[in-house]
Parts: structure tokens; C-alpha cells; sequence
């Protein structure tokens, strides 16, 4: 399967009208190293989590604020399912992805919209989002309405929470 890099984000992006900012700095693999970086990156920070429905194959792309901690019990509880992190296996082979590089952006790689999209709703109501393309040593700003459009322009289903 052909999966989509950096530049070809970049192209969707451009492709769909989407405007972003773009900020390079190091390798990050978590929130916490990223945070020395984002200083001049506007809007709330987010981590991204793709997780499993344990015996079937239902998967979930679930991004919080930075700062909150996922609360597995009650995702459960919303899926009514046993849920557990995705494997690298499973993130390389539908997101296309590597760890520290999860992202929104790596949706466009789910040619089958396997992954449910989970955005909190402290995110998607923020006046700026910002995440990887798909490569953990550069960060893309959006405004909430280029985010929204990017999102729109999914076939994943999604749910606000």
C-alpha cells in the first residue's frame, strides 16, 4: 500500500485549500519533548492515540489536549468495547505511521476508513490546532476553520466527545 509522506501532506492540504503554518525543529516522540519546541505555535496542543477494539478490528484515532490524560474506561464505556493502544504493526499498516509521528494527517493513508476519528471537544473548538505531517521533526498550525475542512474532507467517521 502506498502510503502518504510529508510532502504529498502537503499536497492534499494545498489540493483542498486547507492553509497551515509550518514550524521544523528536532525529532519529538512525546508531548513533553515536543513542548520545548511549540513556543511560537499558536492554539492548544494536542496528542494523538490510535487505539483498538481488542478482538475485532475496529480502530480509533482519539486526539486530546496535550495536557489530559486518556481515561480508557470511558471510551470503553462509549464504544461499549474492550479497547487497547493499536500496535506499530497496526499504525504502520493503516496510518501509515511511526510512533511519535500520529496524527489527523495520517487518515488520508486509511484507503478502507477503518479509524473512527475521536476529537475532543476542547480541540475541535480551539482557535488553532497543530500536529506532525506524518514525520515527527515538523509541526503544522491550522486555524479551527482549515482543520475543520481538513477533517471534512475525510470519509472516517468521526464523533466529537
Amino acid at each position: 500500500m502506498n502510503h502518504f509522506k510529508m510532502e504529498d501532506i502537503k499536497e492534499y492540504l494545498k489540493k483542498h485549500k486547507i492553509e497551515y503554518k509550518v514550524f521544523n525543529h528536532p525529532h519529538v516522540y512525546t508531548v513533553e519533548e515536543a513542548s520545548k519546541y511549540n513556543k511560537e505555535i499558536r492554539g492548544i496542543h494536542c496528542k494523538n492515540l490510535f487505539i483498538k477494539e481488542k478482538k475485532s478490528r475496529n480502530y480509533y484515532l482519539v486526539i486530546l489536549p496535550a495536557e489530559e490524560k486518556l481515561d480508557l474506561g470511558k471510551f470503553e464505556a462509549l464504544f461499549n468495547q474492550k479497547l487497547k493502544f493499536a500496535n506499530e504493526d497496526d499504525l504502520k499498516d493503516i496510518l501509515g505511521l511511526t510512533t511519535g509521528a500520529v496524527s489527523p494527517f495520517g487518515l488520508i493513508n486509511d484507503q478502507e476508513y477503518k479509524t473512527e476519528l475521536i476529537i475532543n471537544k476542547k480541540v475541535w473548538e480551539s482557535d488553532f490546532v497543530s500536529f506532525h505531517p506524518n514525520i515527527n521533526t515538523e509541526t503544522l498550525e491550522l486555524s479551527k476553520d482549515n482543520f475543520h475542512k481538513y477533517v471534512n474532507s475525510l470519509k472516517n467517521k468521526l464523533v466529537i466527545v
